[in-house]
């Protein structure tokens, strides 16, 4: 039924959004009030660097990468150590894992790391054997290259009132807490007869009661840090770039994938297709993953929390695409955002091709 197609679609498009959400603004918060500092331990060899690179790479969002192309800018990383990080980096779609399949997302970043550190440590050798992947000289660049709309530190208002914004931020996040635990964002457990009524059958978002406490509880934290908080922080970065940047084009993007998804499974067999066209899908999760956005890439998270594609597809896509990371590094050094994304892509396809034939 279509009223039963969309009622579910805005369910879990509320319960993925509202993940999401609360999850990059805890993450905005420690990273704010640590002043930067939690993102810039490095170490003095190449391995070191690598292995930093690649966790930050593995930071949900975009503060890990954007910490990562800083310090690549300021001659603080290697171009081994980039790729790495690109490697790792999902983007915002490491929260629709996390959401979606959170006991694989696990599994899943940790062979992301795997690959990353291992491959950011060979490209290095071969560039230092081969004096590969060279960087013309010149001055130490310091350029500010964080997401356009938030800087360190607590610039702006001081102090702490109860403004609007704060009130709706902390009945917001206290209405999501009630929605969880109350089982009204639950999604429904359908028979295979529903998924011919255009339901999203299979696509269990978060279901195990333990997550649910978890990010209750997470909740919980972030409604302490919104009371507590600066009015610098709640206001310019929280509500600013979370609040007004993210949550509609997530929500927008969610709630889009899960419609094409759900009308695709209603009129058109789409899970045997792709389930004969598994190579072209790698080729095409590896050349989307060259756009440097957050959003395209979302429709394979979707596909594989669905089990319509296999793992193959979705390693592909993470390892090529890392959502809006590399973007400053797009205008910083245009010769090293082109090489590393074309490593990224024959990674991704080796990496992709490689386990179906394992598999």
């Amino acid at each position: 039924m279509l009223s039963h197609l969309i009622a579910d679609i805005l369910r879990n498009s509320i319960l993925v959004t509202g993940l999401v959400t609360i999850m990059m603004m805890l993450i905005e918060s420690v990273d704010l009030e640590s002043k930067g500092r939690f993102f810039e331990g490095l170490r003095k060899t190449r391995a070191g660097q690598v292995t930093v690179a690649a966790l930050l790479g593995l930071v949900p969002g975009c503060i890990g990468g954007f910490a990562a192309v800083s310090l690549y800018s300021r001659r603080l990383l290697s171009f081994g150590a980039l790729v790495a990080m690109m490697i790792a980096s999902c983007g915002d779609e490491a929260f629709m894992l996390l959401a979606m399949v959170p006991g694989k997302a696990l599994w899943i970043f940790l062979f992301l790391l795997v690959i990353a550190i291992t491959c950011g440590i060979i490209i290095d050798l071969l560039g230092n054997r081969f004096r590969l992947f060279r960087r013309s000289d010149g001055p130490d660049r310091k350029p500010d290259i964080r997401c356009g709309c938030r800087t360190h530190g607590h610039e702006g208002h001081d102090g702490r009132h109860f403004g609007w914004k704060r009130i709706a931020m902390i009945a917001g996040t206290m209405c999501f807490i009630a929605a969880l635990l109350s089982g009204v964002l639950d999604h429904e457990h359908h028979t295979g007869e529903d998924a011919c009524t255009g339901t999203l059958a299979g696509m269990n978002l978060l279901d195990e009661t333990w997550m649910y406490v978890l990010f209750s509880v997470l909740c919980i934290i972030l409604v302490i840090v919104l009371i507590k908080g600066q009015d610098s922080l709640i206001e310019e970065h929280l509500w600013n770039h979370v609040i007004r940047r993210h949550l509609p084009s997530i929500f927008l993007w969610t709630t889009g994938v899960l419609a094409i998804i759900g009308i695709l499974l209603s009129y058109i067999d789409i899970s045997g297709w792709i389930s004969q066209n598994t190579p072209l899908m790698i080729l095409l999760a590896a050349a989307i993953g060259i756009i440097p956005e957050s959003g395209p890439h979302m429709i394979f998270v979707t596909l594989y929390a669905g089990g319509i594609v296999p793992l193959p597809v979705l390693l592909a896509s993470c390892i090529s695409q890392d959502g809006h990371s590399s973007l400053p590094l797009l205008a910083e050094d245009k010769k090293s955002f082109a090489v590393a994304k074309l490593l990224n892509c024959i990674i991704a396809l080796i990496a992709g091709f490689g386990t179906m034939f394992l598999m």
